[in-house]
């Protein structure tokens, strides 16, 4: 595993990345202009950027809030969101009643479909976005309401499989913090985004668009920050990951700019593959 603090000094072989977002790019409160840079940096030099995320809302409004942190457009190509492919299932299911799990600011998830909510007792399927209030809220505040949904077996969609996400200097709970706990109780969950590879297909047949051609795995490199979405999901697709330490597990790694060895090799231990490459922060 080769430790790097240049983007530049890994991509020699590469002409598509496939980046995270959030822990990346951003934190959820500010943008961070030295990824923003190695991104735009590799475009110019005639690569293909793709922006993956598991953030429950469809690519147009992740791009509004890409432009609302100054995130330059040229960092990217395409971006693919989870909230894409959940937008998919409830357009394939405009017939059925759901129950949202989420905050209103998820709403776009549903526009133009003119779908019926119902509560629990009434809905035919869940679409789990996130908590109602992630600020004070944990998953153990909706067992009662999971285990009412399992009863009934409902199935969810989990428009976010993160567990927790940085916003700012703080771990919040996501929507996949929610699903966990209903398979848990014996619950059906379709999960919407990394590390499954729906999303995956989805970001490299935007690359083919840009790009005009395939590129083979060889030729893909998977940014993130995330042991259980981002590199799980590159090793099952089979790609090389650059994996971000000062992201949602810095806290593990000791200094954020300066992560411990052994701390490293403790996180991915567990996983079944670890990454072609580690760098504190995103940098050209």
């Amino acid at each position: 595993m080769q430790v790097t603090e240049r983007l530049r000094d890994l991509i020699s072989t590469t002409d598509v990345i496939l980046s995270d977002i959030w822990g990346v790019v951003h934190n959820g409160v500010q943008a961070w202009p030295d990824a923003c840079e190695a991104l735009a940096m590799f475009r110019r030099g005639g690569g293909t950027v793709v922006l993956i995320t598991n953030a429950p809302r469809p690519a147009d409004a992740v791009q509004r809030m890409l432009d609302r942190l100054l995130v330059p457009r040229e960092v990217c190509d395409a971006i693919v969101s989870s909230g894409d492919l959940t937008r998919g299932y409830v357009s394939d299911h405009r017939d059925r009643k759901l129950l949202h799990i989420g905050p209103e600011r998820d709403s776009s998830l549903f526009r133009d479909f003119n779908v019926a909510f119902e509560p629990v007792e009434r809905a035919d399927y869940i679409v789990c976005s996130g908590l109602f209030d992630d600020e004070h809220e944990s998953a153990e505040d909706y067992r009662e309401m999971l285990t009412r949904a399992r009863q009934r077996r409902l199935r969810m969609v989990c428009a976010n499989p993160d567990i927790v996400v940085e916003r700012g200097d703080k771990l919040i709970y996501c929507a996949g913090a929610l699903a966990e706990l209903y398979e848990s109780l014996g619950g059906e969950v379709l999960w919407a985004g990394k590390p499954h590879p729906p999303i995956y297909d989805k970001a490299l047949a935007l690359a083919v668009q840009a790009r005009g051609k395939a590129t083979p795995a060889a030729g893909v490199l998977a940014i993130g920050d995330s042991i259980r979405t981002d590199l799980a999901g590159a090793n099952r697709m089979g790609l090389p990951c650059l994996f971000v330490t000062a992201g949602i597990h810095a806290g593990e790694l000791g200094e954020r700019d300066n992560p411990d060895t052994a701390a490293l090799a403790q996180l991915f231990a567990s996983a079944s593959k670890p990454p072609a490459a580690v760098t504190p922060k995103l940098k050209w």
